[in-house]
């Protein structure tokens, strides 16, 4: 199985309380596996304020949704060792 890198990673964004935030990382081959987000450290499931899609097979991609003060920090896209974050 070849290795999945990361292509274009992270970008560091501003953004008001109660919008939404997208992030977008884009990987080497599509169907990568072992792909985690994480917003501080802490691990996203993909939920009603979190949403985690593939676009294209090779575009992750994470929107928050109605961001607030406690959103603030390190976004960070893992996909085998690799990692970027914003």
């Amino acid at each position: 199985e070849p290795d999945v890198t990361i292509v274009s990673g992270l970008r560091d964004t501003v953004v008001s309380e109660g919008d939404d935030v997208t992030f977008r990382c884009q990987v080497s081959h599509e169907n990568a596996r072992d792909v985690e987000w994480k917003l501080q450290d802490v691990a996203l499931q993909n939920n009603e304020m979190n949403e985690i899609s593939v676009e294209k097979g090779k575009i992750h991609t994470l929107t928050l949704r109605k961001v607030t003060e406690q959103d603030i920090g390190t976004v960070t896209f893992r996909v085998g060792p690799h990692t970027s974050t914003a």
